[in-house]
């Protein structure tokens, strides 16, 4: 299979973080990003290359475009990718770091193309939003596992079961390896979208996209226990207004928001 990626030399902080938040509309839900910089990929069968050429001209984004195939993922990943580290709580490392002291939880992510390794806004405050969270005996859902790396981490902070799922077949090979990796036994992760059948859970996680987070807000109501906490991202500051206007209405108005720069998470407590 070969990938696609889209490569942006240089871009304004304030258009970078519209652009990562538009890019999955397109079937781009792998991203790298540095100050100035960002590269996106997809599976060429997935991306809608056409309607991403309009959005990028008519934002006058300079952007390159170059096909590469599946085998040469590792070495791109593998020479960029540094350790995570929330201080003394959560160090994220691959296998290739050294060992690092002084960090209550350590989660070994294998950098292949899946979405979550605790570099992006999105996924470091989803980690501290669960930090709050007391996840002993809890039945956890992850919608959009990635990498695996929220449901990792919430086995490491006591959960008694975590159900993970993602429809892209990569993340879910991904999220496997990552789970073996961390030893992690409470964990089933599947390739799939659909939430029915899988009961119901104490803790939701969801570090998606607006677009999907309105789409399965009802779903996700429907899995939540009656005095469950729900945590969601992968939304921008501006996307507030529309999800609060759907999901107070379903999960009520106990909520704690958090902010890194242009990105937001938001934390429902039933």
């Amino acid at each position: 299979m070969r990938y696609i990626e889209v490569h942006i030399p240089e871009i304004a902080a304030d258009l970078k973080e519209i652009t990562i938040a538009y890019l999955p509309e397109f079937g781009f839900h792998q991203m790298e990003e540095s100050e100035s910089e960002l590269k996106a990929y997809a599976a060429e069968i997935e991306a809608n290359l056409d309607d991403l050429r309009l959005w990028l001209n008519n934002h006058q984004v300079n952007f390159r475009i170059s096909f590469i195939e599946e085998t040469n993922w590792n070495a791109s990943w593998e020479s960029n990718f540094q350790p995570v580290d929330i201080p003394g709580k959560i160090l994220v490392r691959a296998d290739f770091h050294p060992k690092q002291e002084g960090y209550e939880h350590e989660i070994i992510i294998t950098p292949k193309m899946s979405f979550g390794t605790g570099h992006h806004a999105t996924t470091k405050m989803m980690m501290v939003a669960m930090l709050e969270v007391d996840f002993s005996n809890k039945r956890v859902f992850d919608f959009g596992t990635g990498t695996g790396i929220l449901a990792i981490l919430a086995e490491k902070l006591g959960a008694d079961e975590v159900i993970a799922i993602d429809n892209d077949l990569w993340s879910y090979e991904n999220a496997r390896e990552n789970l073996i990796n961390n030893s992690a036994l409470n964990i089933h992760v599947s390739c799939q979208d659909q939430l029915s059948g899988l009961g119901v859970f104490d803790v939701v996680l969801a570090n998606i996209n607006k677009n999907i987070l309105m789409e399965h807000s009802e779903a996700i109501r429907s899995v939540l226990n009656e005095n469950g906490i729900l945590i969601i991202s992968g939304l921008l500051s501006t996307d507030y207004n529309d999800i609060c206007l759907k999901y107070i209405y379903l999960f009520g108005n106990k909520i704690k928001q958090y902010h890194q720069g242009e990105w937001m998470a938001i934390s429902f407590n039933l």
